[in-house]
């Protein structure tokens, strides 16, 4: 008999966790010989959500998109899983029974693709982010879970410090103000002499839906821009009623002056596309700017912004989201991509001694 889905109920910033999870699992099923993640496939099956409207802006319209062969653009993202595997590894060979961190750790899988059988693992996150991961991932042997928000100082005094440190930062710290970044990294290094964190970024040149598109080469934009529109319409339809009025609201406050007739999809459509290309750029710049006001979204320019910051933070590492990953599995269309993106400097993996 089948097991009954298990289901989870969470918004705002918590909801976010769900997203690279189904990114893993997604990349897992259609190219497993790149990345594979069986726990994460283990936990999409399980959990009953539906990640095409999760209430999280722009989020739930990207999972929807998808690149020629059916691989979906967020998935893609969650190669930055790959990238953190192989710090981790390269970690624990020199320190087998190190500690290692995972701050914001969601649903986050990699202690199980990872392991050693002599690391301690620690998962950090929100209490009721804890009280899901739980709820489908009880605890395994060396792992300790921590529910306290990574600002809080008193966590960095549940981690045993004797055989080194070890942090991974998936993605959190773009939820933050700079000013809380700043606290962040000043609590590790003073908890943390010699310990060392990995973490993905995009660079301040990255940090607007214009830069977003700016990521496809030419021939792909037109492509990516009717997948766009294509995902904002299956979203319409099973999206409920209070994300539609969201996005009336958004488009009532814009600036520009011509506004769509009605407050259904057809008549938002008809309204987009009748816009220049100017009065479109204006108006998804603005969009931008809602979300971010509603996140924080702190971007650094590069690296060396940590190091001002504090004369004990190093740089040990800073490359492009997809370098070294094996491309000859991919479609032309995913490989194009991939490349403009570490051409382009649009996302990096940084490592940091601290």
């Amino acid at each position: 008999m089948q097991q009954d889905k298990v289901k989870i109920e969470l918004g705002g910033m918590s909801a976010s966790m769900f997203f690279p999870l189904w990114g893993r699992a997604q990349l897992s099923k259609k190219y497993s010989s790149l990345f594979y993640d069986a726990k994460a496939i283990e936990l999409v099956e399980k959990i009953d959500y539906d990640f095409s409207t999760s209430g999280i802006p722009f989020q739930d319209i990207l999972s929807n998109i998808s690149f020629e062969g059916g691989l979906p653009l967020l998935s893609l993202f969650s190669l930055r899983a790959k990238q953190f595997d192989e710090k981790v590894k390269a970690y624990i060979r020199e320190r087998p029974r190190a500690s290692v961190v995972n701050i914001g750790a969601g649903l986050d899988t990699t202690f199980y693709h990872v392991d050693n059988g002599t690391i301690h693992w620690y998962d950090l996150d929100l209490p009721a982010v804890i009280d899901v991961r739980r709820q489908l991932l009880p605890e395994p042997e060396r792992v300790t879970y921590i529910a306290k928000s990574l600002l809080d100082p008193s966590w960095c005094k549940d981690i045993n410090t004797d055989n080194g440190v070890f942090m991974v930062a998936g993605g959190v710290l773009s939820w933050l103000e700079e000013a809380e970044v700043k606290q962040f990294f000043s609590m590790l290094t003073d908890n943390f002499p010699d310990g060392e964190i990995v973490f993905n970024f995009r660079p301040r040149s990255g940090a607007s839906i214009d830069a977003w598109m700016d990521q496809f080469p030419p021939e792909q934009r037109d492509a990516m821009m009717a997948a766009w529109m294509e995902a904002m319409n299956g979203w319409w339809e099973k999206a409920p009623q209070d994300q539609k009025d969201n996005l009336n609201d958004m488009i009532a406050a814009l600036k520009i002056s011509t506004k769509p007739k009605g407050k259904e999809w057809s008549d938002i459509k008809a309204w987009w596309e009748k816009l220049k290309d100017t009065e479109k750029a204006e108006a998804m710049a603005e969009f931008w700017t809602f979300f971010r006001g509603g996140v924080g979204l702190w971007v650094p320019e590069d690296a060396s912004e940590f190091t001002k910051w504090d004369s004990r933070i190093t740089v040990a590492d800073q490359v492009p989201l997809f370098k070294n990953i094996p491309r000859d599995s991919l479609s032309a269309e995913v490989r194009r991509f991939m490349d403009y993106n570490d051409e382009r400097g649009k996302a990096s993996v940084i490592h940091l001694r601290v």
